[in-house]
């Protein structure tokens, strides 16, 4: 159930990060309190993750599953750039959240 919730947790990270981008630096109400919302929300079941997951490997999973998130929909939404390095970067840092969820 930890592991659900982490997921869940850096599902938020995702939506809050994403968010940001249309609440044009906070002055747009409903984005800014959706985002708000997601922050608070993706904090607090990053908590109850950690009551049962180590520390280091709840947070790095979380973060990592935020940037892999926010890099794709970055790509997708917002035509960042797409490059082979990128792409690779991103393959390291799922690798990386893959090898600390198999061995936690």
């Amino acid at each position: 159930m930890a592991w659900f919730t982490l997921l869940l947790a850096g599902l938020l990270e995702i939506g809050w990060a994403v968010g940001l981008k249309y609440t044009n630096g906070f002055t747009r109400l409903t984005p800014s309190l959706l985002s708000a919302g997601a922050m608070i929300l993706s904090v607090l079941l990053l908590g109850h993750a950690v009551r049962s997951l180590p520390l280091g490997t709840a947070y790095a999973v979380w973060t990592g599953i935020g940037t892999i998130g926010s890099v794709v929909l970055g790509i997708l939404l917002f035509a960042e750039p797409v490059s082979a390095m990128r792409l690779g970067c991103v393959g390291l840092i799922v690798a990386g959240v893959a090898g600390l969820k198999i061995i936690g």
